[in-house]
């Protein structure tokens, strides 16, 4: 079957490399033999043929843009997640990170946005470094990629994206428009609703093979099509029944899959839909 997929959010800059951001390092080190050319080429032989490079801190970005230079399938997003949002204010690294924004193939900001289910950075921290990058998207018109996850105690789960919605809702106001994605989302059909009214599209990724909850699983299946996008957050994430092993961006059309069964639409029509969502969002070529 002749189809063409996109991974909207992977981080592969640090395969076979003995730097990067901490967790994604550990992944990619228990597979020392995968280098980014190799996990390009597989994911290009099962038509995930193009992917989205994605930074979480000023170095990782750095080395995301670094990656994507000389491999014409890859575009770079740079990004200050939440949990760097403490050490990149004090380390003074917001204006070399603005800097990042004009190189060649950088085509989104982020990911960025708020964490309160970990919380490693203070609150008002990632507020601060949420509030810089989306400035910094709207200078460069560039579109977003966020994060926003839930605290960890259950009355509180969703407070983070109650946090999140009056300061999107800020820079989305006159002339100002926000463009982007909420990357992993796991949340209500309320919060989902909230996103489409706004024009954001929705990024679904291993999670959702491996979902057991009933009302997620609903939620999956009421992303309108118009607003879905496809990613992997390799090496994190890996879909059902790859469960156990370092995820990478071929498995794209495992999650495709999946979805057409769950959603019941055709593998053809859900992969052309998603690919020219990746396309209108991201600009690519």
């Amino acid at each position: 079957m002749n189809i063409d997929l996109v991974d909207t959010h992977c981080h592969i800059q640090s395969a076979g490399l003995p730097t990067g951001e901490r967790q994604t390092l550990e992944k990619w080190a228990k597979v020392p033999e995968r280098t980014p050319e190799l996990i390009i080429a597989d994911a290009v032989a099962k038509n995930v043929r193009r992917m989205v490079v994605v930074g979480c801190d000023l170095a990782d970005s750095e080395q995301a843009i670094a990656t994507v230079q000389n491999h014409q399938e890859t575009w770079a997003s740079i990004g200050l997640h939440p949990h760097e949002a403490a050490s990149s204010l004090e380390n003074g690294h917001l204006d070399a990170f603005a800097a990042l924004a004009g190189r060649p193939k950088v085509i989104a900001v982020g990911e960025c946005g708020l964490d309160y289910f970990y919380e490693h950075s203070p609150r008002q921290a990632q507020i601060t470094v949420l509030r810089f990058q989306m400035e910094l998207a709207l200078l460069h018109n560039l579109p977003m990629i966020f994060h926003v996850r839930g605290a960890s105690s259950a009355e509180q789960r969703y407070n983070a994206m109650d946090d999140f919605w009056p300061i999107f809702d800020e820079y989305n106001s006159g002339s100002s428009k926000i463009r982007g994605v909420l990357h992993s989302f796991t949340d209500t059909r309320a919060n989902l609703d909230r996103a489409i009214e706004r024009g954001l599209y929705i990024g679904v990724n291993g999670i959702a093979t491996f979902a057991k909850d009933p009302a997620q699983l609903d939620m999956y299946k009421n992303i309108p099509l118009s607003n879905l996008l496809l990613e992997t957050d390799a090496p994190f994430l890996t879909p059902t029944p790859y469960r156990g092993t370092i995820c990478e961006p071929y498995h794209i059309s495992v999650i495709a899959d999946f979805l057409g069964g769950l959603r019941q639409e055709p593998l053809p029509d859900l992969a052309r839909a998603t690919t020219e969502n990746a396309e209108a969002l991201f600009s690519l070529q």
